[in-house]
């Protein structure tokens, strides 16, 4: 049995500004009408012999992550949840633990969440190839055969064998980034690989790779293990345990190390869309070399990415660019520099700039909200929640808030006194009463809210009673 374990914890600041650190990349629909995660479990219909997903993923991002997997109708097995980010060999170490434990000597398949493979079938047959030798104990990644001299990646160098035998070789060394002088000379060798940071072994061989070549990590991931806690669909691990791993990728930490790596080589049309510039790459283009998203109207435009998802977007006279925009934010780049968007992006995050973290539609597990409008002492949000669903029962120190309904049904509790509330018509929260926001009828309820206070910050919630377990 091969167990996916799918690793959804980045963050994708690079594809700033659609992606942002509560709505990463994996969980957008970059390149068809599936999220990037979604895809990911897609494309494993392509193996024989899976058994249920297992996914780790950031703590923010958990009811997305598990709306977008039942979205998918997969078999899970556990949604891990990390109370940090530790990087893949923590992430991979916890879901081998689990495992092992209950599916003793299966394999598992580790996967990034937020890669494209455009070749699904041959995807699955590198995963069989692979396969034989991870039943041998050995450690296998998949290595991408070089198109370009890209410095982006880092590189493996394997003892390939003749051309056309499908088997697992010999890992020589793991390399980084290069510069463009030396990845030139690894492509024109023939004998380094982009590395694709997918992984195949037992669970039992990573973990003894582990404990001999970095005992911090498999202790702590032990600890954070025997305290974690269930919590609704997710597995909570123990903060205190896991922050103190240290923080190292599966390459550094396990396959630099171990005398066992072994590679497969990968030819499915992978990419791993680490810059608005690969959406380009891995896209159809018009005629003159453009790629446009949403409502866009061009002239004299050629070889650009233009996104759009809120209002029109025009261009005139450009070539080589790259064009995002959203409600509250739009990028202008050159092909040639999106690599450098994670500059602007830190520099959001020195100012506190809330377009680095969300939305102005932000995703909650009861609906969403969007801020319409805002001032110093008011703020207006369109929200909308699911069928059945209900907003916890809560309370604001330094707002008021009111609601007016513009489509369906709201059951609304003001202190424990309940009303029912339809279109256009409204009622009114005052400072400190404990409210709550229901819809129990079978279509979206949508209203609109209207705060006015001294503060109006997402973090002045005083929360008594919540069906989703979020403090």
């Amino acid at each position: 049995m091969i167990i996916p374990v799918i690793l959804s914890g980045g963050s994708g600041t690079r594809l700033w500004p659609l992606s942002r650190a509560l709505y990463p990349k994996q969980l957008l629909s970059l390149t068809g009408e599936n999220t990037m995660l979604q895809d990911t479990v897609y494309r494993l219909a392509s193996i024989e012999g899976i058994g249920p997903v297992y996914c780790v993923c950031n703590e923010s991002h958990r009811f997305l992550v598990a709306e977008q997997l039942h979205e998918t109708g997969v078999d899970i097995g556990e949604i891990i949840l990390e109370p940090t980010g530790r990087n893949t060999a923590p992430a991979a170490a916890v879901a081998a633990m689990l495992v092992e434990k209950r599916y003793p000597g299966a394999m598992m398949l580790v996967l990034p969440a937020d890669h494209i493979i455009l070749d699904a079938l041959a995807f699955g047959a590198a995963v069989a190839v692979g396969q034989s030798a991870a039943e041998k104990g050995e450690l296998v990644t998949f290595g991408i055969a070089p198109t370009a001299p890209e410095t982006g990646y880092g590189y493996i160098r394997a003892s390939v064998g003749s051309e056309g035998e499908q088997v697992a070789y010999p890992v020589l060394e793991f390399v980084e980034k290069p510069d463009r002088k030396t990845a030139e000379r690894y492509l024109a060798s023939g004998d380094y690989y982009w590395n694709s940071g997918i992984f195949l072994f037992t669970a039992e061989a990573y973990l003894l790779e582990l404990e001999a070549h970095d005992p911090a990590i498999f202790a702590a991931c032990r600890d954070a293990l025997l305290n974690a806690v269930e919590d609704l669909d997710f597995l909570r691990l123990d903060a205190k345990a896991f922050e103190a791993s240290p923080s190292n990728s599966i390459d550094y930490a396990v396959m630099e190390k171990t005398g066992k790596a072994a590679l497969v080589p990968l030819s499915a049309g992978w990419n791993d869309v680490g810059a608005w510039s690969a959406l380009w790459d891995v896209q159809e283009c018009d005629e003159v070399g453009n790629i446009k998203k949403g409502d866009v109207l061009v002239h004299d435009v050629k070889n650009c990415y233009i996104h759009a998802t809120s209002r029109l977007v025009t261009a005139v006279g450009l070539e080589g660019h790259i064009i995002v925009e959203t409600s509250d934010a739009v990028l202008v780049a050159s092909r040639e520099c999106v690599q450098d968007v994670k500059v602007l992006v830190e520099e959001l995050k020195k100012r506190e700039r809330d377009e680095v973290l969300i939305h102005r539609r932000v995703c909650r597990p009861w609906g969403t909200y969007e801020t319409v409008d805002a001032s110093e002492r008011f703020k207006v949000k369109r929200i909308t929640v699911n069928p059945g669903a209900a907003l916890s029962m809560q309370k604001h120190h330094h707002r008021a808030e009111h609601w007016v309904v513009v489509k369906g049904t709201a059951l609304v509790t003001v202190d424990g006194k309940k009303i029912i509330l339809t279109e256009d018509q409204s009622t009114y929260i005052p400072v400190g009463a404990f409210h709550r926001l229901e819809n129990t009828a079978t279509t979206p309820l949508e209203l609109i809210e209207v705060q006015s206070g001294s503060y109006l910050g997402e973090d002045d919630i005083v929360r008594v009673d919540d069906r989703y377990g979020r403090q």
